[in-house]
Order: structure tokens, then sequence, then C-alpha cells
């Protein structure tokens, strides 16, 4: 019983760990609130020029199969 609770409290401390580390790789560039707006503005250009060039597509799309 004691090797179970011993192996689930290992596993407990390696996930932690593990989402330590991701939260560290993904938040280690961004150091100051300057740095993490600038970081920020950049995905949120980056999604919102994705979602544009979408629409265009299927508004272009629609229109040709329309003729």
């Amino acid at each position: 019983m004691a090797m179970a609770a011993e192996k689930i409290n290992n596993t407990n401390q390696i996930t932690e760990t593990n989402h330590q580390q991701q939260e560290e790789q993904t938040c280690f560039p961004c150091k100051t609130f300057v740095q993490k707006c600038d970081h920020f503005v950049k995905n949120q250009r980056a999604k919102f020029y994705i979602f544009r060039r979408c629409i265009m597509l299927l508004l272009c799309w629609n229109e040709s199969s329309s003729d």
C-alpha cells in the first residue's frame, strides 16, 4: 500500500515539474510587462491575419462558385 502511495506521489511531482518547465519555456522570453504586452500583440496580430486570409478565401471561393 505504501509503495502505491509513493508511486502516486512521484507521478504527481513529475507532472508538476513538467508543467512548471512548460510554463517557463513559454514565458521565458517575456520578463517585463512591456515584453509580455508586445508578445501578446504579436500573437493577436498573427491570429487576426490568419482569420482575415480565411475570410477572404471563403469569400473568393463563394464568388467563383456562384459564377
